[in-house]
């Protein structure tokens, strides 16, 4: 994991007790933000566009499953949708790293790989990562749409980023799970919007009925 650590991580019932706040005081926003992603994701991804995706640490491992999700496959089998982890590019990426800097690794990328229209998705806990800051600043310059995923605000990603889901989690480990969720609420929104799977699947779903 990477982010600012608190001095005493959650353990054991304090750490469940610590993600059901997070939930309980993110849902609104969680779900707001989510279902809206996932429709203008659903609408841009099926004209052509594409979504890339980067996060460093346990980030990068949320951003590469989300990747999955589109590429893949959410609940149901719909076409694969054009989505791009970054960080997993490892020539290119220690390319980078050896030429222009740490600061460089994700931005180059977007500057290369991103059109307007496109989708640029960041997460980070701390929303303070340099180069996750370079890549959303490279998004806007290229036109893309620039989404953020981190911990809870005031953070120097959430004021670049067009839109932010801000988690107020007391550990990196509670934001990266809530952020969890919220890609998966993402990838059944757009789901939904392509008709893919209907309202009343995913609301069964919801209350673990198959």
């Amino acid at each position: 994991m990477t982010g600012t650590r608190p001095a005493a991580m959650p353990t054991g019932a304090a750490h469940v007790d610590a993600l059901v706040e997070a939930l309980t005081v993110c849902g609104p926003a969680l779900t707001q933000t989510t279902q809206h992603w996932g429709r203008e994701l659903a609408d841009r991804l099926s004209r052509g566009h594409r979504m890339l995706v980067a996060g460093n640490g346990g980030s990068a491992a949320q951003a590469q499953h989300l990747t999955a999700e589109l590429v893949g496959r959410y609940r149901d089998d719909r076409p694969p949708l054009s989505a791009i982890a970054l960080h997993a590019e490892t020539s290119t990426l220690t390319a980078v790293l050896n030429d222009y800097g740490a600061e460089e690794v994700f931005a180059r990328q977007v500057t290369a790989h991103g059109r307007p229209g496109d989708v640029l998705v960041l997460m980070s806990t701390s929303g303070r990562s340099p180069n996750v800051l370079c890549a959303a600043q490279a998004g806007r310059a290229a036109g893309l749409t620039v989404w953020a995923m981190t911990g809870r605000r005031p953070n120097p990603l959430a004021a670049v980023a067009h839109e932010t889901l801000a988690v107020d989690g007391p550990s990196t480990a509670t934001v990266q799970e809530v952020h969890l969720v919220a890609l998966h609420l993402v990838c059944a929104a757009l789901d939904v919007a392509l008709d893919v799977c209907p309202e009343t699947l995913v609301a069964a779903t919801r209350r673990g009925i198959r």
